[in-house]
C-alpha cells in the first residue's frame, strides 16, 4: 500500500474545500500537511508524492503566518 492509498480527504470533503484555496497542487499540499500532522514526522520525511518537502513546508509556514491554519 502506497502513500496515495492513504490519503485523508474524501472527494466530497475536497470538493467543499477546493473553492476556498488558491494556488497549484492544492489537494496534494493539504494532504501533505495532514500527513505531517497525522504521523508527527519531520518535514524532511514528507513523501515525494506530496511534492518537494521544502516547498510544502514554506507554503505551510506562509499560511501559518497569515492565520490560515
Amino acid at each position: 500500500m502506497g502513500v496515495m492509498d492513504r490519503l485523508i480527504l474524501s472527494d466530497v470533503a475536497w470538493e467543499r474545500m477546493a473553492p476556498l484555496i488558491i494556488g497549484r497542487d492544492n489537494r496534494m499540499f493539504v494532504e501533505g500537511v495532514l500527513w505531517i500532522v497525522r504521523t508527527g514526522s519531520p518535514w524532511r520525511d514528507l513523501p515525494e508524492a506530496f511534492g518537494d518537502w521544502n516547498s510544502v513546508f514554506r507554503r505551510f509556514s506562509r499560511w501559518s503566518i497569515k492565520g490560515v491554519w
